[in-house]
């Protein structure tokens, strides 16, 4: 028996996000990019609808809206302009608990859209979660280290954006490793009104 498709925001059968959650969702704000990320972009504004429809996916494993989150994702890059697809990991233990990664989901359905390969070209150094830090203490971690060289143009896919203290690390990490350009994707980013104070983006 094949299980109904529900709204990760509201619950409701149909679509996933529903008509009235994604007219609810809003545009991710335009900040300037994180230290060692030439351009940071993201689908939507990581508040109230599209918060939701994200903590679905991490939290709870609500992929029914992930191909189409990635498919709009996927459509702000240009790809001729990438020569590899990656993400940022979560922790061992987070990946452990969910039984995935959420980023390395949405990287590969990226991948796929964009007809690019995707690769793990990082590896995540110490367990201590983002989740619930300031700003200051997100800027003293995580740790990132190249699990494999990585050569020219690079998409490093995240879900949500905060302070970009995540992607910022990762980024100066593939540059070590050979990156030429790192371009950030991800699925939110926390408006910049809220991005200094504790979030769990």
């Amino acid at each position: 028996m094949l299980l109904a498709t529900t709204c990760p925001v509201c619950g409701v059968r149909g679509s996933a996000p529903c008509p009235a959650c994604l007219a609810a969702l809003r545009p991710a704000p335009g900040l300037a990019p994180p230290p060692e990320v030439d351009e940071c972009l993201a689908l939507l504004a990581y508040e109230g609808a599209g918060r939701e429809l994200v903590a679905r996916l991490k939290h709870r494993n609500h992929r029914a809206a992930l191909p189409g989150l990635a498919a709009a994702a996927a459509s702000l890059v240009v790809p001729a302009d990438v020569d590899v697809v990656t993400w940022a990991p979560t922790t061992v233990e987070r990946r452990r608990s969910r039984g995935f990664d959420q980023s390395e989901l949405l990287a590969r359905n990226v991948a796929r859209r964009l007809g690019r390969p995707c690769r793990r070209l990082l590896l995540r150094s110490g367990q201590a979660s983002q989740t619930g830090r300031t700003a200051a203490e997100r800027w003293r971690g995580p740790r990132f280290a190249a699990a494999r060289a990585a050569h020219g143009r690079v998409l490093l896919v995240d879900d949500v954006v905060t302070t970009g203290a995540t992607v910022a690390t990762a980024a100066r990490a593939l540059r070590l490793s050979g990156a030429s350009r790192v371009v950030v994707l991800a699925l939110a980013r926390t408006p910049i009104k809220v991005a200094t104070e504790r979030d769990d983006g």
